[in-house]
């Protein structure tokens, strides 16, 4: 099974392309200190919107600090927001929707009704809602993000459980006596984690491109740390004199959202035992 999903997976060129990208990112976020040029919050009022040059290869923003060294320090901060955002909605949803796919009756009728209701309103404009009463740092935009993007995990969780409780070995350990709880964790979560690990790889792109344009509206990471979306608040102020600060930036998002997107699609390529026998 293993070899056989590596085989696949690599076999994928579009996966291998969303693949070596998220390893890029990773490999710029951790070695920011050496790959960065100059201090991302060094300010140098000589060089205020200096265009890319061989000094910065990106320009400098509206306070003279090197656009380069504040996109690859964002890019850590990006990939935190991501992980750690997306960590929460898998950990909610997987929880609610094994509840509701195992026990059904009255669990799955009140956690379903739950997910419709937070369906309702546009994630966007409830985090935004829900963002005017706290206070706008990295770790409440992490935990919010999170908490409002479970829903669709969770339906997931949900149709895998209700269909692998009925199978021969679910009801094998039930007869050994096994209780509730280990049969959800021990025997039906590890046979669904592949509609989890999709859906979380697919989570990630999202929560980067939230945050992003949560930091656009200045209500996202605060400055001066460096965000992707902040440095293109800066874009859009100058945008008539300094193209620099909205193109790059906007690049940085677009590429990783469109890594993970294609990196998620391998893995549900790869996994999808209907599409095994076709190719």
């Amino acid at each position: 099974m293993g070899s056989e999903f590596q085989y696949r997976l690599a076999g994928n060129r579009m996966a291998l392309a969303g693949g070596i990208i998220v390893i890029l990112l990773f490999v710029v976020s951790l070695a920011a200190p050496l790959l960065a040029p100059y201090d991302p919050l060094a300010i140098d009022l000589t060089r205020i919107l200096a265009p890319p040059s061989w000094q910065h290869w990106c320009g400098t923003d509206q306070l003279g600090r090197d656009v380069l060294s504040r996109m690859i320090w964002g890019a850590g901060i990006s990939l935190k927001v991501g992980f750690v955002a997306t960590g929460i909605a898998v950990l909610i949803g997987a929880l609610l929707g094994a509840l509701a796919g195992y026990y059904g009756g009255w669990w799955d009728m009140v956690i379903m009704r739950l997910v419709d209701v937070m369906l309702c309103f546009p994630t966007f404009f409830l985090i935004l809602a829900v963002i005017a009463f706290l206070e706008p740092s990295i770790w409440n935009i992490m935990i919010i993000i999170g908490a409002t993007g479970w829903m669709g995990i969770a339906r997931l969780v949900r149709a895998d459980f209700m269909s692998l409780k009925e199978r021969d070995f679910v009801t094998a350990a039930r007869v050994l006596g096994a209780s509730d709880t280990r049969i959800i964790f021990r025997h039906i979560l590890p046979n669904a984690m592949t509609s989890i690990l999709v859906a979380a790889t697919l989570g990630v792109a999202g929560a980067i491109l939230t945050e992003s344009a949560l930091s656009f509206l200045g209500i996202g990471v605060q400055p001066p740390t460096p965000s992707w979306g902040n440095i293109l608040t800066a874009g859009k102020d100058n945008i008539d004199i300094a193209w620099w600060l909205s193109l790059y930036p906007g690049l940085a998002i677009l590429i990783t959202v469109l890594g993970y997107n294609l990196l998620g699609e391998g893995i549900r390529d790869a996994l999808d035992p209907r599409l095994r026998g076709g190719r």
